[in-house]
């Protein structure tokens, strides 16, 4: 075990780590404290753990009142290095791994006066109102492009099931779509908007996200879609 340490210069492992340890997470610090416990213990350097240190790791045993004893072994060891070197000095964290984006789920309600193939138009009415949002692929969350969103509202200028309350648009090159339409009024007590992606190289999700406050003048909704 002794060598770990090995080329691994001394004063990078005293007075100098307080600076460095004190810009660390709080996650990254415990981590960066059982290596330096473990390698006083188990290797025998013949300099103490910098205060910061060993005052942090107690100060968290006894304000959580767990007074265990820790026995780091190899495993721990390298679990905690691993940690510190992730997060890095700064305390900026690069994940190790990207999080697998979950497709969208319909929402209930989201297809009401769901009409199939409405045109791609620049604007809906008069506009005045912006609905916008994202089209992602599901795990990898990639922007998709050219993606068809069909929007549709009860608005200051008709029902929801008229014809001329629907539309759609396309997603661009960064997975970003926008398209004007009049005010968003509420129905059955509430304002909200309804958006569907209906093509068939993914499988069709209906969303109808809600308005804060009736008087919002834009609406997001945000696609995560898997394939057909």
């Amino acid at each position: 075990m002794s060598s770990i340490c090995e080329g691994i210069p001394l004063h990078l492992r005293s007075d100098s780590l307080d600076l460095a340890f004190l810009a660390l997470t709080t996650q990254s610090r415990i981590c960066v404290g059982l290596w330096a416990v473990f390698i006083t213990h188990r290797v025998g350097l013949s300099r103490k753990v910098p205060y910061p240190v060993l005052s942090f790791v107690l100060t968290v045993n006894i304000e959580r009142r767990k007074m265990t004893l820790i026995h780091p072994n190899r495993r721990t060891l390298l679990t905690a290095t691993g940690a510190a070197l992730v997060t890095g000095v700064s305390g900026f964290r690069v994940p190790a791994q990207a999080k697998t984006l979950a497709p969208s789920k319909t929402m209930r309600g989201g297809s009401n006066n769901y009409r199939p193939d409405a045109p791609i138009v620049d604007k809906i009415g008069g506009g005045g109102f912006w609905m916008s949002g994202t089209v992602r692929r599901a795990g990898d969350g990639a922007p998709l492009a050219g993606q068809r969103i069909q929007i549709w509202a009860h608005t200051t200028e008709g029902h929801e099931r008229d014809q001329r309350s629907h539309g759609a648009t396309l997603s661009d090159e960064n997975g970003v779509f926008r398209l004007e339409m009049p005010q968003i009024v509420p129905a059955f007590g509430q304002a909200h908007g309804h958006l569907a992606y209906d093509s068939a190289d993914f499988k069709t999700v209906f969303l109808r996200p809600i308005m804060a406050r009736s008087s919002d003048t834009s609406l997001e909704a945000h696609f995560v879609l898997e394939p057909a």
